[in-house]
């Protein structure tokens, strides 16, 4: 069956959206098949062209069911839900579904407090630093501000993903034939994450006109969020 990953978060302006195409992209990367869902009554549909994920509309609630229900009989695939901000009753039905759940989050005393109350809320949610500060002093403050304010939570706390103005041109209908290499890289960085987390094994299947350098291990027993559930085979 399909892995669901629902991106949720009872606050708006997180980077739902964007973080649910980047992942996507960059399961791509990975070799891994994903389909990026669309749940956000507020969006428009994009189309698949270019990208290396499916597109799905998942607006209704009819939708919803089809997409999920047809998601569980793929084998090897992830399904990635973008769950839209400040819908608390349909993040409780997502995560419902789901298999684990990612909650983005800014650096804003604000967005550490909801996240700190969707984490209680939902025991196999991970918090994502999200649109992270690329300023040395301003990420060095950022991830004080966690350390102190998330300390309990350090078990279920990914790696950041940076603010990159380039994690737009996922959003756009027509996505450029080659992305830029930190957009590439941080979409690789955000999919091995997850992946080692729902211990799924993959292979990194860059293509040759990939300009990537910078390959990071997946990550160590030691560095891994803590695995929430009862492992699946693959």
């Amino acid at each position: 069956m399909a892995e669901i990953i629902c991106v949720i978060g009872n606050k708006g302006g997180t980077g739902k959206t964007t973080l649910s195409h980047m992942l996507c992209q960059g399961l791509g990367l990975l070799g891994q098949r994903s389909a990026c869902v669309l749940t956000d009554t507020s969006r428009e549909p994009l189309t698949p062209e270019g990208r290396r994920y499916i597109t799905a509309d998942a607006r209704t609630r009819d939708a919803l069911t089809k997409v999920v229900d047809k998601l569980r009989t793929l084998e090897d695939w992830v399904g990635v839900i973008d769950g839209g901000g400040n819908r608390t009753e349909m993040d409780r039905k997502l995560y419902a579904l789901s298999d684990i759940v990612l909650l983005p989050f800014r650096e804003s005393h604000e967005d550490i407090r909801t996240v700190l109350r969707d984490l209680e809320m939902f025991p196999r949610a991970y918090a994502v630093p999200s649109q992270w500060p690329s300023n040395a002093w301003q990420r060095e403050a950022a991830d004080r501000n966690v350390a102190q304010l998330m300390g309990a939570f350090r078990h279920r706390i990914l790696k950041p993903v940076g603010a990159l103005s380039s994690s737009k041109l996922l959003l756009q209908k027509q996505v450029p034939e080659q992305l830029p290499t930190p957009l590439a890289n941080a979409c690789r960085s955000l999919a091995r994450q997850v992946l080692s987390v729902l211990e799924i094994d993959f292979a990194d299947a860059r293509d040759a006109v990939d300009d990537y350098i910078d390959v990071e291990e997946k990550l160590s027993p030691a560095d891994m969020p803590m695995r929430l559930g009862q492992s699946r085979s693959h």
